[in-house]
């Protein structure tokens, strides 16, 4: 199967043999067949296969360099993912700035750089244009896929709406798939962090359900499932709209959570209450809204796990400490659940861009290198 143009985002770990041995030599890596059996509970003969395979669509390769010289018997040959010859482009378009990465297979970043997010819709195609140039300084690699992780609303056609831009309708992923004449992706960016902390890091667990919060100048929400990012066909979900208790940061005391999560609304409540932006009265009061909202959604789906990220999250001195306070004390489940922060930290916005292309290639490999 050959895919062009704009190709819906595959948000998950692949369930498929070739998907599964490529997820653990991603995570295991270098690492024997004998090992890879074991990790994937797969058979010998069926190991052997995918490793054929995908060594022959340039996807791993085998390192005898890496062969431990002091070993007893017939040396076997170590795997690893081909980290030279492929590479994936990224945009993550975020309120204020737009960021565009290259990346390796394993979603190591080969180079990144921040400009500014356009106000114009018909600016997008210069966005289009710096990632074509930005990917051509990796000319030695072949440009396999490239993902766009946005704001907004985003459909499978790469079709974006973004309020906070006024944006209507504009045609991000079809733009970039003919500036790069590779394949693309496009979805939401909260639901790309969440497939982040799945696919770019030593694997969290992939059954059960887990929460992804994000906050900074907009907040957002996405859920997973048994190692899947849940993905309605209508769009993502919304939680700015939730209706919040802020005395401080709200005019009028009630207010929703977008209203007062971020940098603005803090320096409008410090300007009404003479007070310094960053002042205990203003920090305490975003992490007791944050910790509250969060708490109200746990009690609704009441998952597994939850991870949080975000400088609304990281903005109070005493770091996550006072929203998990205020989470314990609003949720009405009786389980103790602690908020783990994302592995990620300042590099979210980086993996959630790249990881929308290098997705589709976790999900089904064979396909995506046709």
């Amino acid at each position: 199967m050959s895919f062009t143009g704009v190709v819906p985002a595959a948000l998950e770990v692949g369930a498929a043999p070739a998907a599964a041995v490529l997820q653990a030599i991603r995570v295991n890596g270098p690492v024997t067949r004998d090992h890879l059996a074991t990790a994937t509970a797969l058979s010998p003969a069926t190991i052997n296969r995918q490793v054929t395979t995908l060594s022959r669509a340039g996807l791993i390769v085998e390192r005898p360099d890496l062969v431990d010289p002091g070993g007893i018997g017939r040396p076997k040959n170590p795997l690893t993912l081909d980290r030279d010859k492929l590479c994936v482009a990224g945009m993550h378009i975020g309120a204020r700035r737009t960021l565009l990465a290259i990346s390796d297979l394993g979603g190591r970043t080969l180079y990144s750089h921040a400009v500014r997010t356009p106000r114009e819709a018909a600016e997008v195609g210069d966005l289009c244009i710096q990632l074509r140039d930005l990917a051509a300084r990796f000319s030695g690699r072949r440009l396999l896929w490239a993902g766009v992780a946005a704001g907004g609303v985003v459909d499978s056609s790469g079709i974006i709406d973004h309020p906070v831009l006024a944006w209507q309708r504009v045609p991000v992923g079809p733009m970039l798939a003919d500036a790069l004449g590779v394949p693309v992706s496009v979805c939401e960016h909260v639901q790309a962090m969440a497939a982040a902390e799945l696919l770019l890091t030593y694997p969290r667990e992939f059954e059960g359900t887990g929460l992804f919060f994000y906050a900074r100048e907009t907040v957002g929400m996405a859920l997973t499932i048994d190692g899947k990012v849940h993905m309605p066909r209508q769009g993502a979900g919304s939680i700015g709209h939730l209706p919040v208790r802020a005395p401080i940061l709200a005019p009028d005391g009630v207010a929703t959570i977008q209203e007062v999560v971020g940098s603005a609304p803090a320096q409008r409540a410090a300007q009404r209450h003479g007070i310094e932006p960053h002042s205990s009265a203003i920090v305490d009061e975003q992490a007791q809204v944050l910790g509250a909202t969060v708490a109200m959604m746990r009690d609704v789906i009441n998952p597994d796990a939850i991870v949080v990220s975000g400088d609304a999250f990281a903005a109070h001195p005493d770091g996550l400490a006072p929203v998990q306070a205020a989470f314990d004390a609003a949720t009405t489940h009786r389980r103790p659940l602690e908020l783990s922060p994302s592995r990620f930290g300042i590099r979210v916005q980086e993996s959630a861009a790249v990881v929308v292309a290098l997705s589709v290639i976790y999900a089904d490999p064979l396909a995506a290198t046709d």
